[in-house]
């Protein structure tokens, strides 16, 4: 099975050489897993995986020469559960989602980072993996790593909870940037249900990845760039997205790079 590449990944696990990698940087752009891997500070590129599906891959070193894999989740749960499936049967034991997100709370703002400790998840491709009660929560030992990282960095960072749903548009509220302006009853006023509930950002993926990490046996945590403040806009701000995204891949990158080898094998005791 070691030389059978896996399916939608498109690399097998022999080609992840020894020792394997045990954990995983995550990301829904290729474009942005290609960044990490080739200019990131910190790590050097072994190696392309693969470029199938537009979900690639690469191995890449830390400067401590430990093995990480950085990898593409396309956007959307669905497209993650799959990748993150094989991710697991490839060795991962640890995975770092590192995302975009518009912010919803007070204070979140764009430029700066959320750091998700959980996340209220209303996602289909869930509910294939656990119940809908089923908690989806992220680990608190890379979640620390996450937070003691970026105070290090001197990044704007806030930790809490996050909207994990399905769709970038009507589940998120947005009409007037849709092509459909017309919201279901239940979506319409969510974002301010959801700021009551003192959630902090919406993104697509966190809660599902959670929900696969409690059901499988494997660590994960998630930190977002913000991208929008969603109390004043629907908007992207362009000219902050870059600086907010590099902020973030440092932070991941520093995290990892603080993880003890054993660590990674928590999630299979």
């Amino acid at each position: 099975m070691k030389d059978t590449p896996l399916y939608h990944l498109g690399f097998s696990r022999r080609q992840l050489g020894s020792p394997t990698p045990r954990l995983a940087l995550l990301c829904g752009d290729p474009g942005r897993s290609r960044q990490i891997a080739e200019a990131t500070p910190g790590l050097t590129l072994v190696k392309t995986l693969s470029q199938r599906r537009g979900l690639d891959s690469f191995l890449v070193r830390l400067t401590d020469d430990r093995p990480l894999l950085v990898a593409t989740s396309g956007m959307g749960a669905p497209s993650l559960s799959i990748v993150v499936n094989e991710l697991i049967q490839a060795g991962i034991r640890q995975v770092i989602r590192i995302g975009t997100c518009g912010g919803i709370a007070d204070g979140v703002e764009t430029g700066s980072l959320v750091i998700s400790r959980g996340a209220l998840c209303r996602q289909g491709a869930a509910d294939d993996i656990a119940p809908p009660e089923y908690p989806a929560a992220a680990d608190p030992f890379l979640t620390v790593a996450l937070v003691e990282a970026a105070r290090r960095l001197g990044v704007t960072w806030h930790l809490g909870l996050t909207a994990s749903v399905d769709t970038f548009y009507e589940g998120q509220e947005r009409s007037r940037s849709s092509a459909n302006p017309h919201l279901l009853r239940r979506l319409q006023g969510i974002t301010e249900e959801y700021r009551r509930l003192n959630i902090l950002n919406y993104e697509m993926e966190a809660g599902t990845l959670f929900k696969m990490a409690g059901v499988y046996g494997f660590a994960a945590a998630c930190i977002c760039a913000v991208l929008a403040d969603r109390r004043h806009s629907e908007a992207v701000v362009e000219n902050r997205k870059e600086q907010a995204i590099e902020a973030a891949i440092r932070v991941a990158v520093a995290a990892a790079s603080q993880q003890p080898p054993e660590e990674s094998d928590k999630a299979d005791h």
